[in-house]
C-alpha cells in the first residue's frame, strides 16, 4: 500500500448512523484515492465482516477501519479491544471517527490501542474535510500491512 499501491485501499466503515455514513462515503468519493469502501452498522456485524463469518464470508480484510464508538450490540470500545486483542486483525489500523470527545473516551481508544481519534466536525464542509484528510493519510503517506 503507500504511494505507489497498485490495488485500492480497503476502508470498513462501522458507524450506526446512515446519515454519518453518507456524508463518509461522500467525502471519500471525493478524492482521488483508490479505494474500495464496506460499511456495516454496528459492532457485531463489524467483527462477522473482519472474521468472513456468516453472511460477510466473503469479505476482504479492510486495510484501514473507520469506527463510530456509539453504537447498539456492541459497541465500537468493544470492536476496538476486540480488534487489537486478536492476533490476525491487530495490525488494521482503527481511527476513531466519533461525535464524543470526551477525554474518558479519548484516552480509552488510545489505551485500547486506537491508531487516531478523529471527532466528528458538526459542519458538513469540515465534516467533509476531515474524511479526506483521513482518506489521504491512509491512502497516500502512510505504508500500510500487506493483507495475508
Amino acid at each position: 500500500m503507500g504511494v505507489d499501491s497498485p490495488q485500492p485501499v480497503r476502508i470498513l466503515v462501522v458507524d450506526d448512523d446512515p446519515g454519518d455514513v453518507l456524508m463518509i462515503e461522500e467525502a471519500l468519493a471525493d478524492s482521488d484515492v483508490d479505494k474500495v469502501i464496506d460499511v456495516v452498522s454496528d459492532g457485531e456485524e463489524a467483527m462477522e465482516f473482519l472474521r468472513a463469518e456468516g453472511r460477510h464470508e466473503q469479505a476482504r480484510r479492510p486495510d484501514v477501519i473507520l469506527l463510530d464508538l456509539n453504537m447498539p450490540r456492541m459497541d465500537g470500545r468493544q470492536v476496538l479491544g476486540a480488534v487489537k486483542q486478536d492476533e490476525d486483525l491487530r495490525t488494521i489500523p482503527i481511527v476513531v471517527l466519533t461525535t464524543s470527545n470526551a477525554d474518558t473516551d479519548i484516552v480509552g481508544s488510545y489505551t485500547l490501542q486506537a491508531n487516531a481519534y478523529v471527532t466528528k466536525p458538526i459542519d458538513l464542509d469540515d465534516f467533509n474535510d476531515v474524511v479526506r484528510r483521513i482518506d489521504e493519510f491512509f491512502g497516500r503517506v502512510v505504508v500500510l500491512p500487506k493483507r495475508p
